[in-house]
């Protein structure tokens, strides 16, 4: 079964044809990395009309590299939640066009679903149950994941994401967007043992995240220093910074290996590109003899291919929206709303 997958939920515009859950044929990105960057972050409005201008030619580029006419696929796959509201809009408006002029059937798919999905791709012999961290740059989850189309979320972040903490720690650092990915390229090589920063806990909910207050730890670090004049070793912090953030999710992550007996540990979003969580999950998971998936670094971040991937075991489980399909900027994974 080939499908036709978009993915506008944030700043890139994605479009992907995917077999069967696995194999990728083709995809296609229009990047806008270079206009968001001038001001430091996502600008939401700028992002939905970036969508408008490139979503057709993106599904075509996807389409003629899969060496396909929308005639040939199977199905027409969209991101329907979370994430920008109008920037969702657009590719779920987009797809419910295809679905209505080809007779397709239009399959909706959560974005953090696609995230996990991810694994099918780059570790095809993958199979529930198994347990996903999931992480982000507005989401941070442990998920169970009991079969291909049912979740059960073990802890979840009660304020910032992992991934958010790191893009306001690099900001302030003066490290350009996408800050977590600049700051993770320039502080290889910086001291991850020269600071120390609090790791939050969640009092009653052993398997939550906050990381809240490590940001405004770096961000008061830098403040005091540059107050006081001293120089800001942004490698140093830097490093520090994210070994603290990896020591957290890993911390947790093992907790709920322990709490499930799950033996398979799969991490998702953008946060799972980062080399030192990468490298400290391949260490808990060859202390624990548990199998670890990785994403390939380019299905790490938002792409169309890890949405075509769910979206083959959304259809067979008999998910399938009609034109009533809207988008939604919050949504559960373990929920699925259709209309």
């Amino acid at each position: 079964m080939k499908i036709l997958a978009i993915e506008s939920s944030c700043d890139d515009t994605g479009a992907a044809v995917v077999e069967n859950g696995r194999a990728v044929l083709s995809n296609a990105v229009a990047s806008q990395i270079p206009e968001h960057v001038l001001y430091g972050g996502v600008v939401p409005e700028i992002a939905s009309r970036r969508h408008c201008e490139s979503i057709s030619a993106v599904c075509r580029q996807a389409l003629r590299d899969a060496g396909l006419t929308l005639g040939q696929v199977d199905a027409i796959a969209v991101t329907n939640a979370p994430g920008l509201i109008g920037a969702l809009l657009v590719g779920v408006n987009f797809a419910k066009g295809l679905s209505f002029s080809s007779g397709k059937p239009l399959i909706p798919v959560h974005h953090l679903r696609g995230h996990v999905a991810s694994n099918y791709i780059s570790s095809p012999e993958l199979e529930p149950p198994f347990l996903s961290l999931v992480v982000s740059g507005g989401h941070t989850h442990l998920i169970e994941v009991t079969d291909y189309t049912r979740y059960r979320v073990l802890g979840r972040t009660r304020d910032d994401a992992a991934g958010e903490a790191m893009d306001k720690a690099a900001r302030v650092l003066g490290f350009p967007y996408p800050g977590g990915l600049n700051m993770d390229r320039a502080c290889r090589e910086g001291d991850a043992f020269a600071y120390r920063f609090p790791k939050p806990r969640v009092d009653g909910a052993p398997l939550d995240f906050s990381f809240s207050g490590m940001k405004t730890a770096v961000i008061n670090l830098v403040h005091q220093k540059t107050q006081k004049g001293e120089p800001v070793a942004a490698a140093d912090i830097g490093a520090s910074f994210m070994r603290a953030v990896a020591d957290v999710l890993c911390e947790k992550t093992q907790a709920a290996l322990e709490s499930t007996g799950l033996k398979t540990l799969a991490a998702a979003g953008g946060v799972s590109a980062n080399s030192v969580l990468r490298r400290e999950l391949a260490r808990l998971c060859k202390k624990r003899n548990v199998r670890l998936c990785l994403p390939e670094l380019r299905y790490c971040g938002d792409n169309a291919a890890m949405i075509g991937a769910e979206a083959y075991y959304e259809y067979l489980a008999g998910n399938v929206a009609d034109l009533n399909l809207n988008a939604s900027a919050t949504m559960d994974i373990d929920k699925l709303v259709t209309i």
